[in-house]
């Protein structure tokens, strides 16, 4: 089976060869992001494996379908990249991976949270830029055993994030509508405003719903947080209105915030900042160090990419075969 993926960096290719030594599946692995107008690479291939970069829409799937493709798989987590209701009129087989790697992304949020909180981010640019190595009162800071952090959703990502506030002293407050059995003396449960006003750090680690909670972290939900908290979003960036973030930086309500995700982010993938027109994010990049900004480097881990290749190779065989697949969308 011909198979073609999609926004592979180099580092990953060593491992997509390794894991295919048990499928062995004639691999074409590409850099780009798959989109309408480089549509026409696909032709020739019997699948295609994309990621949360790729812009799968009707287009696109209506071409796969020409061409003779079946199966068109993400091998990600979040699949709003993914017109499913075409995919469904198509005919078009797919699937994604529920679970790769927890940890990775919970590490990420943790130690951006610990990063802003602590204030070293702000001593280390000082050095860094100004070769300042005063101490100075912008950089005291709080323990981490002293602050209350707010989880919103507690799935596999937000009790792993969880449990490593809890192991750093912190006493963690969590909310989802579906309390997870596993957050027994870790996490304290409450309702979504109790959680914002009561923490010092927030941390969102939930799915983004199309039309469900687009743009939720806005003016009225900062409204709702702890005078000089710290926002952490490490899940999507549709989950965000960027505009009311930096309204909140600038007047201080919020104190700082840690973001790997934007709203529009696949119009920046593989981009330098300066080619960015969009003025807001650009005056959050220039917050730093009161703004953390990473280009969704939650899964850019070894054991990360391992799991969504694995996974996305074994859904591929199950489809193929007409297996049941427990991940088909």
């Amino acid at each position: 089976m011909k198979v073609i993926c999609f926004g592979v960096r180099d580092v990953e290719k060593p491992i997509f060869e390794k894991y295919n030594q048990n499928y062995n599946y004639e691999l074409e692995l590409r850099s780009e992001s798959l989109t309408p107008e480089n549509v026409d690479i696909i032709k020739g291939y019997d699948a295609v494996i994309c990621r949360a970069s790729d812009k799968v829409n009707r287009e696109v799937l209506t071409k796969a379908k020409e061409f003779g493709i079946d199966y068109v798989l993400t091998r990600t987590v979040g699949y709003d990249h993914m017109d499913l209701e075409a995919i469904h009129e198509l005919n078009i087989k797919s699937a994604r991976v529920p679970s790769y790697s927890p940890t990775a992304i919970s590490e990420l949020a943790v130690s951006m949270a610990l990063t802003l909180s602590r204030r070293s981010l702000y001593f280390a640019s000082k050095a860094a830029a100004e070769y300042d190595y005063k101490i100075l009162p912008e950089g005291f800071a709080r323990e981490m055993k002293n602050s209350v952090v707010g989880i919103i959703r507690t799935g596999k990502i937000g009790l792993e994030s969880a449990k490593m506030f809890k192991g750093l002293g912190a006493k963690v407050l969590g909310f989802d509508p579906y309390p997870n059995p596993n957050a027994n003396g870790i996490i304290e449960y409450v309702s979504l405003d109790e959680l914002l006003n009561q923490s010092d750090i927030v941390s969102l680690h939930m799915p983004y719903i199309k039309g469900v909670n687009d743009k939720m972290i806005n003016d009225e939900f900062i409204a709702k947080m702890k005078d000089g908290a710290i926002l952490v979003n490490t899940a999507r960036g549709q989950l965000q209105d960027e505009s009311a973030i930096l309204r909140a930086l600038k007047s201080g309500k919020l104190y700082a915030a840690a973001l790997d995700v934007f709203y529009s982010e696949k119009l920046y993938f593989g981009k330098k900042l300066t080619e960015i027109e969009d003025p807001v994010i650009k005056k959050l990049v220039n917050m730093f160090p009161k703004v953390m900004t990473t280009p969704h480097i939650g899964s850019y881990t070894d054991e990360a990419v391992a799991n969504m290749v694995e996974i996305s190779y074994q859904n591929l065989k199950e489809l193929s075969s007409n297996i049941e697949c427990k991940n088909k969308l």
